[in-house]
């Protein structure tokens, strides 16, 4: 007996500017297609899933998994300051309905990453009217939430904070050129340098917390959902003697964000790999034959490392895994990831750890964040006609939910 609940959701997650294409009105967009822009790919139609997602859903429910999450794109229903689209408000509601028809429990995300061009441009998180105008957005769409079970307010906060802190070198290493120009492939070069070395911006942090916040009273007020924003956990560990750099480096990164989540309904636990802290901080990872194709290293017990410190941090409140996963072009590996994670994920249930999900990432390959190459799909999509193809991971996984687990 693996010990999960009887409502265990197991699923795949996505998340709207990877997936749907032509987000013309985020600020991802702008970066993308900016003169002299960093990012190596543009994310174009990317894998027009906002068009194709009854077909995406039908085939995560006909492998045997039992939730999606996927996400509402504040871009397209606010594109204007106070313009607000009841058109695509009524897309994502379809999309809820079209999960719940499926039998897939929806899994919303409100805010990943991207933000609407208007509200980037004025400040961003960083404007005195950030959580009001977050809000006003939530209070608009939560009619399409109305039997939606889980509610995620913002996508890794964290991740958000290292953002603002790599922001001012990406703008410089674009420098206005033109993206033809020499020197474009050197700002590429400079962004991987500082992507190495950057940390979170604890002062916007801070305002994150806030706004999430007032995010989860709106969320409770207008909707039944249980709400909980999502955390990258790095699942850091300490080498011997480092364990005061150790603490520092987890508060900054993690822990600030797992003790916001102690009021929460839930927390998003998101882990792909491990990496251990020297006295001098984040170990790179080493180049090696197992290494993903984003240079992490293959730590399938990242995901235990990091279930456990959430459930301690967070004061233990109920955990959904909400990203999980490996970028490989290797299934097979993908297969023996995923099978070793769930061991950790089970091991820690076993041990106590309140634990509502499994949602791999991804459904879908996808745009990562400037670039196809890294394929975490548990679907392969051709980029040219659309077609999808069921990897056998997905069969894999699904058989596995059928099993309640089992191996």
């Amino acid at each position: 007996m693996t010990g999960l609940r009887d409502d265990f959701l197991w699923g795949a997650s996505t998340s709207p500017h990877q997936v749907e294409g032509n987000n013309l009105n985020a600020d991802w967009w702008a970066l993308e297609n900016a003169p002299g822009s960093p990012l190596p790919d543009r994310s174009g139609d990317a894998v027009d899933s906002y068009h194709r997602y009854p077909e995406d859903m039908r085939l995560l429910a006909d492998a045997g998994l039992n939730a999606y999450r996927f996400g509402f794109e504040w871009a397209r229903i606010e594109p204007t300051d106070g313009e607000f689209s009841r058109a695509e408000r009524d897309h994502y509601r379809r999309m809820v309905d079209t999960a719940h028809e499926l039998g897939l429990a929806p899994v919303v995300t409100l805010q990943h990453f991207t933000l609407p061009r208007w509200f980037a441009e004025s400040g961003g998180w960083r404007r005195p009217d950030a959580a009001d105008r977050f809000a006003r957005y939530i209070e608009f769409v939560s009619p399409a939430l109305r039997d939606v079970d889980w509610v995620c307010t913002i996508n890794e906060p964290n991740m958000l904070a290292v953002f603002a802190n790599l922001q001012e070198t990406v703008l410089s290493a674009m420098g206005g050129q033109d993206a033809d120009a020499p020197e474009a492939g050197q700002a590429a070069t400079e962004l991987a340098t500082a992507l190495a070395h950057v940390r979170p911006d604890q002062a916007l942090g801070d305002t994150l917390a806030q706004v999430h916040r007032r995010a989860v009273e709106v969320v409770r007020a207008t909707t039944n959902a249980k709400a909980g924003w999502t955390v990258a956990q790095q699942s850091f560990t300490p080498t011997p003697g480092n364990e005061e750099v150790f603490e520092r480096v987890h508060r900054v990164w993690e822990g600030f964000y797992l003790d916001v989540a102690r009021d929460d309904d839930f927390l998003g636990v998101q882990a792909y790999t491990s990496q251990p802290v020297d006295a001098n901080g984040p170990v790179p990872h080493p180049d090696h034959p197992d290494n993903s194709l984003t240079g992490w290293a293959f730590r399938p017990d990242a995901l235990g490392i990091s279930l456990r410190r959430a459930w301690d941090e967070a004061g233990g409140i109920p955990l959904l895994v909400t990203e999980n996963g490996l970028a490989t072009d290797d299934d097979t590996r993908r297969i023996a990831y995923t099978d070793e994670a769930l061991g950790h994920l089970e091991a820690a249930v076993a041990d106590g750890v309140d634990v509502r999900g499994y949602l791999h990432w991804s459904a879908l390959d996808n745009y990562e964040w400037g670039r196809y190459a890294p394929t975490f799909g548990l679907i392969s999509v051709d980029r040219e006609t659309f077609v999808r193809t069921p990897r056998p991971s997905l069969a894999w996984l699904g058989a596995r939910a059928r099993r309640d687990g089992l191996r």
